[in-house]
């Protein structure tokens, strides 16, 4: 099993749901959590909780995701892992999508995941070690009716980082992917804690530890895709 005491991970997302709950746990491992979002106010109270150090940035943004990177070799002077968790989504009929809106979830679903691990990978080959864990969905690999945006996105995302893992991984550098089913988040602008969701639901903290399995697999596994549901969700 991998220690992650004292390992430096930047989880971005971090103000809240799946971010928060997993900055939170990665913490309690011991770990030095870079936490990442666009919300300041949400990032100074989760930071006054992990003790570690918030960064306010776009990771869509070029020059944003880059700072996070730099910042944090800065600051602690080494990188372990990285958790790609930045995410939003809306449904609609196709024909009734903006461009703006496709853009959006776009930007932030898989350009966010490829600046992130473009800025971080140079840095995890030089030093023959890293692992880069993005939360998708489980719709990477299903798709629905009014889900053309966030599903297309979701299967983007998956192939970003399934070729990743084909070239990383002769340096040492792992690529895990976990999907999640239902979660009972902020996500799509729902509101949190309904009984109804409690019952058909994950919570934040189920995912998060999915994440702490997949970090803390033995250095000669890599965990490529975890899959996780509600048992109440049909698949």
């Amino acid at each position: 099993m991998t220690d992650l005491t004292n390992c430096v991970i930047i989880v971005s997302g971090a103000s809240r749901g799946i971010g928060r709950a997993t900055a939170l746990l990665l913490a309690l491992q011991g770990a030095t959590v870079v936490a990442v979002a666009r919300s300041a106010d949400e990032l100074d109270d989760l930071t006054a909780k992990t003790k570690g150090l918030s960064i306010v940035a776009d990771v869509a943004d070029e020059a944003d995701a880059e700072h996070v990177v730099v910042e944090t070799l800065r600051r602690y002077g080494r990188l372990d892992a990285v958790i790609c968790n930045a995410g939003v989504g809306s449904f609609n009929e196709l024909e009734n999508f903006g461009a703006a809106e496709w853009d959006r979830i776009f930007d932030t679903n898989v350009k966010g995941t490829f600046l992130l691990c473009k800025f971080a990978v140079p840095h995890f080959k030089a030093q023959k070690s890293g692992h880069i864990v993005a939360i998708t969905s489980d719709v990477a690999r299903r798709t629905f009716a009014h889900g053309t945006a966030y599903g297309a996105s979701k299967y983007a995302q998956d192939a970003l980082l399934g070729s990743l893992r084909k070239e990383v991984r002769a340096h040492g550098v792992k690529v895990s992917t976990i999907m999640p089913g239902l979660v009972d988040t902020y996500f799509n602008d729902a509101a949190p804690g309904s009984a109804d969701a409690e019952k058909t639901h994950l919570r934040p903290a189920d995912v998060a530890q999915a994440v702490r399995y997949v970090l803390e697999a033995p250095a000669h596994v890599v965990i490529d895709e975890l899959m996780l549901h509600p048992l109440t969700q049909e698949w």
